[in-house]
């Protein structure tokens, strides 16, 4: 085993609820956590009160994070950063902590999609916008509630360095939050950001009506349209039968504490998905990453019927009671292929 100080520093970039769990995750295992967030009332509620009232209502903590909002203070000399901030602006944001990153900084994407604009993975925005950092990855079915209560979970920490993967899972490992080390760093990704996608999809399926057994239905026909473009990909098997693929999958698709399937929901009742997508919304991933994943699908030869109606169906393009009919009505053909 590596020594447990090698990332003993950590820097969580981002103040909503999954970056206060994750650096609340950091704390118990033993870790010094520099917080970063936007807002400056969630800054204060940290450092004063223990609480995030704005993103976990309810939730207080015994453990000690330094929240700031200046990106330079959180950054600078830290030994890690977990990068929490929305998919979309990873590029931005790599741009702005540029200057006090060193060279061989792990730093670990915790938000889950596909850059829209590009087609990019995140690593590949990481790779190419800050070439110095290691590009790692955390995912696996886990509810920033749950982490922040110090609820038991698992999840997965990856990155194409091995040995960077297991000192980063040893750093913030602790009795309620285990990490597992893996190289599939496309795997991890791909497993992430698409289950967003086929979440909205069982979320839709759920709030009109079509019951339990649809449910079912979607997830596993999800989870091989998601095995088909991760294997095209380059991703490994066990890594999409693993904790960040259908782990995640099978957790994503199943609650409405996930925002995608909570988004799903609302547009299966009724709600207009573009007034979900409005500024100030509750950021659903996979609405960003569904209509990039089906280009990369067909860059790829590979079918993706479920998130090609979520795609249409998030742009306007297609209501939800054709895009279910349409999915039902498929022609029929064996289950393998």
């Amino acid at each position: 085993m590596s020594d447990p100080t090698t990332y003993q520093t950590i820097a969580v970039l981002g103040g909503g609820s999954w970056g206060t769990a994750l650096a609340l995750a950091a704390c118990r295992a033993g870790r010094t956590v520099r917080q970063w967030a936007r807002d400056a009332e969630t800054v204060a509620a940290i450092n004063e009160h223990n609480t995030n009232p704005k993103y976990l209502p309810g939730i207080t903590w015994a453990e000690h994070i330094t929240a700031t909002t200046d990106l330079e203070e959180a950054v600078k000399g830290a030994d890690a950063i977990l990068l929490v901030t929305p998919a979309q602006t990873t590029a931005v944001v790599l741009e702005q902590i540029k200057p006090w990153v060193t060279k061989g900084t792990p730093l670990v994407l915790c938000a889950k999609g596909i850059e829209a604009s590009t087609g990019r993975l995140l690593s590949e925005v990481v790779d190419e916008s800050l070439p110095d950092a290691i590009a790692c990855a955390l995912s696996g079915p886990s509810f920033a509630v749950d982490v922040a209560k110090g609820l038991p979970t698992a999840v997965t920490i990856a990155s194409e360095n091995a040995l960077v993967a297991d000192h980063l899972s040893e750093a913030l490992a602790s009795a309620s939050f285990r990490p597992y080390a893996t190289d599939d760093l496309i795997g991890v990704e791909v497993g992430g950001a698409l289950k967003n996608v086929l979440a909205i999809a069982c979320g839709a399926a759920v709030g009109y009506g079509l019951g339990a057994s649809a449910q079912a239905a979607l997830t596993a026909r999800g989870f091989a349209e998601l095995s088909r473009l991760g294997a095209a990909l380059g991703a490994r098997k066990e890594t999409l039968t693993g904790l960040s693929g259908l782990g995640d999958l099978v957790l994503t698709c199943s609650s409405e504490q996930s925002r995608n399937f909570a988004f799903g929901l609302s547009i299966g009742r009724g709600t207009d998905p573009q007034s979900l997508v409005a500024p100030g919304q509750k950021l659903a991933e996979g609405a960003h990453s569904a209509r990039i994943a089906v280009s990369l699908a067909a860059k790829h030869g590979v079918d993706m019927p479920i998130a090609a109606a979520v795609a249409e169906v998030v742009t306007g393009k297609l209501s939800i009671e054709k895009a279910l009919s349409d999915l039902m009505t498929r022609p029929l053909k064996r289950e393998a292929h």
